[in-house]
Parts: C-alpha cells; structure tokens; sequence
C-alpha cells in the first residue's frame, strides 16, 4: 500500500503511521492473524511483536471504521436485515447485520437476544444513523414486526426468507474470520472486532463481479486513496 512520504509522524509511536495504516489494512482486507501481519512486516524490515500488532488493530482499527462511516453516502433506499448465532464461551449470542442496497454494511451489533426488544435496539440505531429506509427486507422473524411499525411507519417491510439472500452471503467473511481466530472470547470483542472489519472491508471489496477490469481497478486505486486520507487523520 502506497501512502504519502510526507506524513506527519504519530505522537508516542514508535513507527511512522504509514506502517500503523498499512498493519491495520492488512489484518482487516485479508484473512490474516495478528503473527502472519507480524511476518509480512518483518519481510519488509520491519521489526514488531504481534502484541502491538493487536494494539495497534484494537486502536486505530475503530478510527478507520468511523471514517468509512462518515463518508458514507445516502442509504435511505432499501436495507437487508438479518441475524445470525455466534458461540461466545460456549453461549449463544446473536449477531445482528443491516446492508444496503449495494450490499455494503450499515452497521452490525452482538446481543444475547432474538426477541423483539433487541431487534427494536438495532433499528432505532440504524435510523438514528441514516434516517428512516423506503423498504425493509427481512426473513420470517415475527420480531421485527412491531419495532418497524413503530419506528418506520412508512416503510415497506417485506419478510421473506427469499429475498434476504444478499445479506446471508455478507455474514460468510464473518464466519471466516471466527474461525481463524478460535472463536470470539467475548461480546464486547465481538462488537469491537465485527464493527471495524465490516467498514473496512466495504471499500475494499466492492462487488467485483459487476465491475469490468478497469474499473475494478479505479475502485482499488481511490480505496487506497481514501485509506491514505485516513491515515493522515490519526491521532495517538
């Protein structure tokens, strides 16, 4: 990855940002452990444990999902709602998911529930967020029933399990993802980990097999450029 030579360097870092950005990319766009980031560095002359690795993904990883976020565009359109099961010290906790229409993630949260009460609690965020949606599309979970009449009385909710197919292909990086890290240890680094990794990846994979080679191309040269932007905006 590319960043400007001129960037300012991190206040009580050791390592210029540029390597910050760069280890926090590359744990968060590839399937990679805190030790295989710690190797790729390492090829590359530069010498950290996995320890700072993991402080430096759990610091800045937060700083890079709110700018994905800020920058996003108008997502009033049409979401995809879903929930999946995550085992969490052997308990069942819900992951709850919200897409848009161009299967980019509005926002994720943990909770130990899958009742009405918790599906009230996900959507009065994302409407808080990004206003009120046209069109809801959930499966046939009689729970979102009542939170939607209330909070988006205007939207058209259409609960079939059909037509929320996009979103269970978003929960597939998830599930990778927990696998390479040996299961979740708790909520909060669920929450923590999930809400940084599904931003980061909205950029860095667009939908490849509806774009042609050029400009899948430009869509990877301005993420990288986004990223770089990013970078600059950090603060220790």
């Amino acid at each position: 990855m590319k960043a400007p030579s001129e960037m300012p360097r991190l206040k009580g870092y050791r390592f210029p940002r540029a390597i910050v950005a760069y280890a926090v990319w590359a744990y968060h766009r590839f399937a990679l452990s805190t030790a295989d980031v710690e190797d790729l560095l390492a090829e590359r002359g530069v010498i950290v444990s996995r320890e700072t690795v993991r402080k430096w993904v759990n610091r800045f990883g937060r700083h890079f999902a709110a700018c994905v976020k800020r920058d996003r565009p108008d997502a009033r359109g049409k979401w995809h709602l879903d929930e999946v099961v995550i085992a969490i010290r052997g308990k069942k906790h819900w992951l709850w998911r919200a897409i848009d229409a161009d299967g980019h993630v509005l926002d994720i949260l943990v909770q130990p529930r899958r009742n009405a009460r918790a599906a009230r609690r996900f959507l009065k965020g994302l409407i808080g967020r990004f206003g009120a949606p046209r069109v809801i599309i959930t499966d046939k979970l009689r729970s979102y029933i009542k939170p939607i009449r209330e909070l988006a009385p205007g939207a058209d909710h259409r609960a079939h399990k059909g037509l929320n197919n996009r979103i269970e292909g978003s929960h597939r990086p998830t599930r990778k993802r927990e696998r390479l890290m040996g299961k979740f240890k708790s909520p909060r680094q669920a929450q923590r980990f999930l809400a940084a990794h599904d931003q980061i990846n909205t950029i860095f994979r667009p939908r490849r097999y509806r774009l042609s080679a050029t400009s899948y191309r430009h869509a990877r040269s301005d993420a990288h450029e986004l990223w770089a932007g990013y970078a600059l905006e950090m603060t220790a």
